[in-house]
């Protein structure tokens, strides 16, 4: 049998990369930067590990993501709040750089996280952009927000900051509707994702870019890093309520203002949510069952290259 490879947890700052294996737990600080990201990739292609895991940490993980992934390096990008509660869980508590690679780095001898592909280039361009309208969003409600209590002397600036956000929105709506339509692949993906009406540009463009794994995998799959898949939370003679939890919150909030529309408009996801009102289960309740079921279509629309029509009544919601 092949002997298996360490795992290599990799924590990310902005100044430095610390690297830290599971079995001796020494870590090995590198500058961030591409020489030091060269020099992780050179030892990590001679210890030939089972498994690198890292975080997310606001883009600066993705230049030592894609490189990894680039050299054929097994890598897994998991959920902070996955690796804390490890972290408590195992009793280590205390927080430094060096020490958040050991923790890493059992995470991934402990949990083993499946690595996934990197994102390709035009799709990280597009959450990108997608990220930057979501930012573009929040500040032009805050500052509206803001505008009605600004005193007189300033409410000319809070004015002319408002004008200026409102262009950025339009000019990066603009942005992301060319980046759209000069891929015929993007442009086809859209098209098929609006073929439900209740799918508008946003919600079609934040599913294209936040979920590039929609159609590749099966409606539990996709659930569940949505954060959709109902959780049991039973022991011994208890059995307590199903809630979701975790995923992709971008998601979630695009799904449920589309899935919002459905339940009153689209004849499937109307009537799937007045059977459940009718069966007793509260709006909040039912409304996240239609969001799954939304979900579950679209996913299945894109796996299957099939617009949207009339009769999708799938029974596995």
């Amino acid at each position: 049998m092949k002997q298996e490879g360490p795992y290599i947890g990799i924590d990310i700052a902005k100044a430095y990369l610390d690297l830290a294996e599971h079995l001796s737990g020494e870590p090995w600080r590198v500058a961030n930067d591409e020489a030091g990201i060269r020099a992780i990739v050179t030892r990590l292609r001679e210890l030939a590990p089972t498994l690198v895991v890292l975080e997310p940490t606001g883009g600066l993980e993705l230049p030592l993501t894609a490189a990894l992934a680039a050299a054929g390096l097994p890598v897994a990008v998991v959920n902070p709040r996955q690796v804390r509660d490890f972290a408590k869980a195992t009793g280590r508590l205390a927080k430094t750089d060096r020490l958040d690679a050991r923790v890493l780095a059992h995470f991934a001898h402990g949990v083993r996280p499946t690595p996934r592909p990197l994102p390709d280039t035009q799709t990280q361009e597009l959450a990108a952009l997608v990220t930057r309208r979501h930012q573009l969003v929040q500040m032009l409600t805050a500052e509206k927000n803001r505008l009605a209590s600004t005193r007189p002397s300033l409410r000319q600036r809070v004015q002319a900051h408002i004008r200026w956000l409102k262009k950025e929105l339009a000019d990066t709506d603009k942005r992301l509707s060319n980046t759209i339509q000069d891929s015929p692949l993007w442009r086809t993906k859209q098209d098929l994702l609006q073929s439900v009406k209740d799918v508008g540009p946003v919600v079609s463009i934040t599913l294209m870019a936040a979920l590039p794994e929609l159609g590749t995998m099966e409606h539990q799959q996709i659930a569940g890093l949505v954060g959709l898949a109902p959780l049991n939370r039973d022991s011994g003679l208890l059995r307590g309520k199903r809630r979701i939890w975790g995923g992709r919150a971008r998601v979630r909030a695009a799904l449920y203002m589309a899935t919002l529309v459905a339940t009153r408009h689209n004849p499937v996801i109307k009537a799937f949510y007045q059977r459940l009102l009718a069966a007793g289960k509260v709006k909040k309740v039912a409304l996240t069952a239609c969001m799954h079921k939304l979900l579950t279509i679209l996913n299945a629309m894109v796996m299957h290259n099939r617009p949207w029509n009339h009769q999708w009544n799938l029974r596995r919601s």
